[in-house]
């Protein structure tokens, strides 16, 4: 199966923090900030830029965090994922398949 990814993006514009999951960041990244989701709620906080990056077995892993990262709700977790890989590398394993 390919890699994917669970992504972080920060607008400094708005404070705001973004998450979702992809197979290319860089891509993502570049849509994000491009107007290719003319009308969405991100269209309104470019530019974006990466704040973390987390690599993932495969897409139901990458979701499974996402869905984790999405339902903590918290600026201090995401700033803390960054701070601390141990936290991501938890999360791996919490989320490593089959059990996501």
């Amino acid at each position: 199966m390919a890699t994917h990814y669970v992504y972080v993006l920060f607008s400094e514009g708005t404070g705001k923090f973004y998450v979702g999951e992809t197979f290319n960041v860089e891509e993502r990244l570049e849509r994000h900030n491009s107007g290719y989701y003319d009308g969405k709620w991100s269209e309104k906080a470019k530019p974006w830029v990466l704040f973390l990056s987390i690599e993932c077995e495969n897409k139901a892993q990458a979701l499974t965090i996402e869905r984790h990262i999405k339902n903590m709700k918290s600026r201090v977790y995401l700033e803390n994922l960054k701070s601390y890989p141990e936290m991501v590398v938890k999360l791996l394993r919490k989320y490593s398949s089959p059990d996501c």
